[in-house]
């Protein structure tokens, strides 16, 4: 027997009937000869940490913008949020793999400058496209279109299906992409947190009490609470939810969060350049397209819409290379004689 077979016979030992399995998946959109190591969802895990874009998250914002080294970056946001989901996932008993991969590939779509990034791209593409742009979709996006030269990741059914449907507003169609929007949520708002008090602009007890004394307080505290409010609300149901009271509070938590952290006018005071900027790329390659790189323009002459690939290649940028290049474009350069 291969050991991917061993792999898979493992899981239907080990996990409950209410977890997917790595040998039932719907499959790849493009069918491929299976590993003889690793089952479907582990070999999905491995492509997404060997992308490119999953490298390039390593610069780009998650709050702050361009912040010291003990601030999270989109990567450090992904690797904890992988953390958390497959803490949740062992303990329910649900696929630990699949859990990961989804976690890993969630946030691959993100633009530089975090959701400023998102909202400029939809400002200003508004005359082109319809649709705003939303980094969960580009996430898929970039997983079944852009990765590899245009070739994609062709990832399972259910990691694509965990990874654009990870936003509150979405309903995954596994238990474990439940558990990654749920852990999500669990990661940002309380490192986030933690950053705010690093960069003082909140404290603890600036934290609403109610919220603090159902949740704990401290970041590790109430990471420990909502980790283990979910698994004991969960085991043996087939639905991933925290209990009534806790659900609140961690509610409330999250909206004092929006008001006073992610739209205070201190930590986004520089997000109204970083939008003009990306407005400013993305006019000079609308109207430029000669200045995409070759594999881009490829994507226009067979058929995508420009606006579209000016979108995939700006949002596909690090914070610093967006920087750079507007420097590249808009500043003009200093003398130097030949001599």
């Amino acid at each position: 027997m291969l050991l991917r077979e061993e792999f898979e016979k493992r899981e239907h030992d080990i996990y409950r009937t209410c977890a997917f399995f790595s040998d039932e998946s719907k499959g790849r959109e493009h069918e491929e000869e299976k590993c003889d190591i690793r089952t479907d969802f582990q070999r999905d895990r491995d492509r997404i940490i060997h992308s490119k874009s999953f490298r390039r998250l390593k610069h780009k914002t998650q709050v702050f913008l361009s912040p010291d080294d003990h601030y999270r970056t989109r990567l450090t946001h992904t690797l904890e949020v992988a953390q958390i989901a497959r803490t949740i996932a062992r303990a329910l008993r649900l696929n630990e793999d699949l859990t990961e991969a989804i976690a890993l590939g969630h946030d691959l779509g993100h633009t530089p400058f975090g959701h400023a990034g998102e909202r400029a791209l939809t400002k200003y593409a508004k005359d082109y496209i319809e649709r705003p742009f939303l980094h969960n979709e580009q996430s898929l996006r970039v997983v079944e279109k852009l990765e590899k030269g245009g070739k994609g990741l062709n990832l399972t059914w259910e990691v694509r299906d965990g990874i654009v449907n990870h936003k509150t507003s979405c309903n995954p169609a596994t238990l474990e992409g439940h558990i990654v929007r749920m852990s999500d949520k669990i990661a940002y708002v309380n490192h986030d947190i933690d950053d705010g008090i690093r960069a003082g602009l909140l404290t603890e007890d600036l934290l609403p009490k109610e919220c603090t004394d159902m949740l704990g307080h401290s970041t590790r505290d109430r990471i420990n609470t909502l980790i283990h409010a979910i698994v004991t609300n969960s085991m043996d149901k087939e639905r991933i939810a925290l209990p009534e009271d806790v659900g609140q509070a961690f509610k409330e938590l999250r909206e004092f969060m929006f008001k006073d952290l992610y739209t205070n006018p201190v930590a986004k005071s520089e997000e109204v350049k970083a939008e003009t900027l990306i407005g400013m790329l993305f006019n000079e390659y609308m109207e430029h397209i000669e200045k995409l790189p070759q594999e881009y323009i490829d994507y226009i002459e067979k058929g995508e819409k420009k606006a579209v690939v000016v979108c995939d290649y700006i949002a596909g940028m690090t914070d610093n290379y967006a920087v750079t290049t507007a420097k590249k474009l808009f500043i003009p350069k200093s003398w130097q004689s030949a001599e």
